[in-house]
This record gives structure tokens, sequence and C-alpha cells, in this order.
């Protein structure tokens, strides 16, 4: 049914070595970031409630630092999300470079660029804030859990770590970027909206818990280019 080279590509990608799948989930850890960050400023309705549509990029990086955290450990965790930090501040210092500089007189939407990206800078430094206080609560209660349960019931420490590592990047994120940017955003209802997209997110998390199993499966499984090394062209 299919080509035999494609049959064997898809072995190669199943049997990575380690440290490929690493860099493979780091960089999903690392887009799922830049992704909420740089597309959130727009909603969307979902069930009737208006969310951000970043929300559906962020739960990504609860998911990979958690997988991350099983199979590697707590000190490899971190340093994903240290790297997922400067690489937002890049992004973040680069966006303000772009806005602030004056537009070619055949650029006819810089109005709307200034507008679109502008709301990002806020976005970005809020989600500075939020993510290393919510991801390093994550790291601390995924390992807590594992430790009490003695390495049993990933499904309870992944949901567990991952419930109160939303609502404390979702209380700070919401009035860091929304605080008052107009008279609508007062207190009660930023608490309102964040009770709302934390729900979203409660929900998320429960539904990638068989995605969390299948990817520490994965990332478990020995290679058979594990050996291969690190001076060699890796061959996928």
């Amino acid at each position: 049914m299919f080509p035999e080279n494609f049959k064997l590509k898809i072995l190669n990608l199943l049997s990575m070595s380690q440290h490929f799948k690493l860099t493979i989930i780091s960089s999903i850890f690392i887009a799922g970031l830049l992704a909420a960050n740089l597309l959130g400023s727009k909603v969307t309705t979902l069930f009737g409630i208006a969310v951000s549509v970043g929300i559906f990029a962020y739960p990504l990086t609860f998911l990979m630092t958690d997988a991350i955290a099983e199979v590697y450990g707590k000190k490899k965790a971190k340093q994903v999300v240290w790297a997922a930090l400067i690489a937002q501040i890049l992004v973040l210092f680069l966006t303000v470079i772009a806005v602030k500089l004056p537009p070619a007189s055949r650029y006819t939407l810089n109005e709307q660029y200034v507008v679109v990206f502008n709301s990002s800078i806020r976005m970005m430094v809020a989600s500075l804030i939020a993510f290393i206080a919510s991801q390093t609560h994550d790291i601390w209660a995924f390992e807590f859990w594992k430790e009490k349960t003695k390495g049993k019931w990933l499904w309870l420490r992944n949901n567990a770590s991952t419930i109160v590592s939303q609502a404390i990047d979702t209380l700070l994120f919401m009035f860091i970027a929304f605080y008052h940017i107009s008279d609508k955003f007062t207190t009660p209802f930023i608490l309102q909206l964040c009770l709302s997209y934390w729900l979203f997110k409660v929900a998320f998390a429960l539904l990638d818990t068989p995605f969390v199993y299948l990817l520490v499966g994965w990332l478990r499984k020995s290679g058979k280019e594990d050996e291969v090394s690190d001076s060699e062209p890796l061959q996928i």
C-alpha cells in the first residue's frame, strides 16, 4: 500500500535516538509557547464562551514538560523551560524592534501591524511572568507527586500538577495582560474570564492524559541510533 522507502522512514522515525526525541519535544514545547503568545490576541467562541485562540497551543507546554520530567528528570525539564524563556525574550525583543521601525512608503498596513503586535508585546510580557511561575510550579509539583506515589499513577501527577499550574498561569497572565486595557476589564470581569479559561484548560489537561502515556512510552523506547556518536550525522 505504501512505498518501501516510506515505511523505512516511518520505522526510522519511531526508532530515533533519545537525544533526537528530546530535541523534537523541546521544539514542540517552545513552538506551543510562542504560538500562544503571538496568536493569542484573537478571541473565538467555544460552547458559547469567548476564549483566546492561544488556548489550543499553550496546553502543549505542560504536556511536554510533564513527559520530559517523567523520562529525563526534573533537571532536564527545567533546562527546557529556561531555553523556552530565552526564546520568548528574544521574540519579544525582535517584536519591539519590528513595531518601532518606521514603515517603507509602499507598506500601507503599518497601522494594522502595530495594533496586532503591540497587543502581542503586552501579552508576551504577561506570558513571561506567568510562564516561569507556572512552569516552575508544574515541575516541582510533578516531582512532588511522583515521590508521593512512588513513581506510580502517572495520570494523577500529570493532572494534579497541571491543573494547579494552569490556575497560576491563568490568574497571572490575565491580570497582567488585560487589567484596565479598557473600562470593561475590571477585577471581577477578569476573575470571571479566568474561571472560564481555567475550566477549558482543565478539560484539555484531562483529555491529554492518554497522550502523556503515549509520549512517555515513546520516549522510553530505546532507538537503534542511540549508540551513534554526536560527531556523526543523524540519519532519518
